[in-house]
């Protein structure tokens, strides 16, 4: 994310190689994540992630409980 809030570079991995992406907002900013003081990082759920790039905060989202299978992550 850049400094004044309003670009984020994303790299991702896809079946066959990585992918840059680059959004620059016209008006307004992102929302920055949660910073983890323990890991000294930010952790971000993809959902999260495509809920900030879309605009959407994150900060009156409540997520519903779902069952995550440890052993297939």
């Amino acid at each position: 994310m850049g400094r004044q809030r309003n670009t984020l570079k994303l790299l991702h991995w896809e079946y066959g190689g990585f992918v840059m992406y680059y959004k620059r907002l016209e008006g307004g900013t992102f929302e920055m994540p949660f910073f983890d003081k323990t890991s000294n990082s930010y952790q971000i759920q993809w959902s999260e992630l495509m809920m900030m790039v879309e605009g959407i905060s994150m900060q009156q989202i409540k997520l519903r409980k779902r069952f995550v299978n440890a052993g297939l992550c």
